[in-house]
């Protein structure tokens, strides 16, 4: 317990986390502390650039096994999966509609890149690297979690068909995060080391205080749905969004085992798992399931476990990564 006591008090004081609490605060505050939406927009296109790139890089050095394959599938059955679980645990324990619920659980499901970029960089700061090729698995993970919360909602209202899958499933593959996390994947990897150097200083000097600028945005927006979004937040609900990741990270364990990750690989596919999209997915359930409530799935995942995985999650996955797996 000391050790992830440890691991959280240095995370929590990590600029980039204080830079998420200063948002936070402000938004609470009702601040006019505001990010440009163009410029955050460019600020999220440099990240998902940089680690995807980053990651490209370190498959060309490594090259593609079975092992990144099999990886890549159990990522995807990950994400069909959890939306399930989370979906059941929501119908059982809070007072949601089926619609509401499935929203929610897609969420869940899927990733949040940003979550996975601050997993990267308190390994790194450990010394510790991760496989390379996470950066395909997670962009793996966006889509399957969308095509199961609709499976589910549809088996609860006829209302709730929207568009086609066929529609959604393209709309999600052509997501701006899903096109740029491949690409740069690809480009780093035809590039290899040789194209890392070359571009080095673009997106490995700059990248901490991109990240930094970055999480203050966030802050600020998981601050406003907070406030907005209170008559909504039950006990009930709020506690789902503190435990389920944990269950996910939980449930992902056992599969780093069997698929023999590093423990460094191991913590960042549990941070995968146990993050909440607040991008690819929210755009999706508005097209699909415009019914369901927006405010509660985005301030779940955004405003309540987004933090909770910034500051306590992290620390806890690698500790446990750490504890249960040897080099």
């Amino acid at each position: 317990m000391s050790d992830v006591l440890s691991l959280a008090g240095q995370n929590l004081l990590s600029p980039m986390v204080l830079f998420f609490v200063l948002g936070l605060l402000a938004a609470l505050a009702k601040s006019d502390l505001v990010v440009p939406e163009a410029i955050a927009k460019g600020l999220a296109l440099y990240l998902m650039m940089a680690i995807g790139f980053k990651g490209g890089a370190q498959v060309a050095a490594s090259g593609i096994d079975g092992r990144m394959i099999a990886t890549i599938l159990a990522g995807i059955s990950l994400s069909l999966l959890i939306p399930c679980l989370a979906f059941l645990l929501l119908r059982l324990t809070s007072t949601l509609s089926a619609i509401d619920a499935a929203a929610t659980a897609a969420h869940y499901g899927s990733i949040s890149i940003v979550t996975f970029i601050a997993g990267t960089q308190a390994l790194q700061s450990m010394g510790l690297t991760p496989e390379g090729y996470l950066v395909a698995v997670a962009a793996s993970m966006e889509a399957p979690a969308i095509l199961s919360a609709l499976l589910i909602a549809r088996r609860y209202s006829s209302d709730a068909k929207g568009e086609p899958l066929s529609n959604m499933l393209r709309e999600v593959a052509a997501n701006a995060s899903v096109v740029l996390l491949i690409g740069a994947f690809i480009v780093g990897w035809v590039s290899g080391a040789r194209g890392y150097e070359m571009i080095k200083p673009f997106i490995g000097d700059l990248f901490l205080g991109v990240l930094c600028l970055f999480l203050l945005d966030m802050g600020i927006i998981a601050g406003r749905g907070m406030r907005e979004g209170r008559r909504f937040l039950t006990a009930p609900v709020i506690a789902f969004a503190l435990y389920m990741p944990l269950i996910s990270a939980a449930l992902t364990l056992p599969v780093c085992w069997l698929l023999g990750l590093s423990a460094a690989g191991s913590a960042l596919l549990m941070t995968l798992a146990a993050s909440a999209s607040y991008i690819a997915v929210p755009a999706a359930m508005r097209l699909a399931l415009p019914e369901a409530n927006a405010t509660i799935y985005v301030t779940l995942s955004l405003g309540v476990t987004f933090p909770f995985n910034l500051m306590l999650g992290i620390p806890i996955y690698i500790w446990i990564a750490q504890s249960t797996i040897h080099p």
